[in-house]
């Protein structure tokens, strides 16, 4: 096959760039890991849609579930944005909490909230992603949309391939999650395309309560495990 003749400003100009592209993802992941610091508490991740409005039920439970964490003694991390997110950051800052928000720009929707004590914005999705991550002893998943789904398969990946280790992933909301759950099972588990430990390690949950337990939990297994 011949070869592809890429014309020499092309690649000279893709040169120039390179350079400029790494030192901007680095700096990211420097801004990230250097707020993620500054949270000086156990912290659970919270994910859910944008679109979901205030005085919804969904909204109510996310609010909850924020101010339940934070009587927990845990820091809510969330996208900072709208929705699910706004609900559990304005839930964690009023019962007294670090409320922590990881933006990122959007050409829709996605606004900071005014519910977070700490929060930075980025530009990449990918530095986001390890954000939450790295910040939290956990997940907890609420009705979304694409953003939140890609949120959860990321997190049960990384558990999968063992890139996380002992970290819960709740599912908030049984009736919304049902349907997914029994695809997974009728089609990726029957076919033994996952294991059922991959399958079991999915939490589902529609209390507030019981979502801090799940994760709390976990936490407290890791510490004294830890330290004996």
């Amino acid at each position: 096959m011949a070869g592809v003749d890429v014309p020499r400003r092309i690649f000279r100009r893709s040169q120039e760039t390179l350079a400029a592209d790494v030192s901007l993802v680095a700096s990211e992941f420097l801004a990230g890991f250097q707020l993620v610091q500054k949270i000086d508490r156990p912290a659970v991740s919270i994910f859910g849609s944008a679109r979901t409005p205030e005085g919804t039920q969904v909204y109510e439970e996310a609010r909850a579930t924020g101010r339940a964490f934070a009587e927990a003694g845990f820091a809510v991390v969330t996208g900072g944005g709208p929705g699910v997110m706004e609900a559990a950051n304005r839930g964690c800052k009023e019962a007294g909490g670090l409320s922590v928000g990881f933006n990122i720009q959007l050409p829709f929707e996605q606004g900071l909230n005014p519910w977070c004590d700490l929060a930075l914005t980025f530009d990449h999705f990918h530095v986001r992603k390890v954000m939450f991550v790295k910040a939290a002893e956990g997940f907890v998943i609420f009705p979304g949309g694409f953003g939140t789904q890609d949120e959860l398969w990321e997190a049960l990946t990384l558990r999968q391939t063992g890139k996380i280790g002992d970290f819960p992933i709740v599912l908030f909301d049984s009736d919304y999650w049902d349907e997914m759950l029994d695809w997974v099972r009728d089609e990726m588990l029957d076919d033994g395309l996952i294991s059922p430990a991959d399958y079991e390690g999915m939490l589902r949950c529609d209390d507030p309560a019981l979502a801090v337990e799940l994760v709390v939990s976990h936490y407290d297994n890791r510490v004294r495990e830890g330290s004996a």
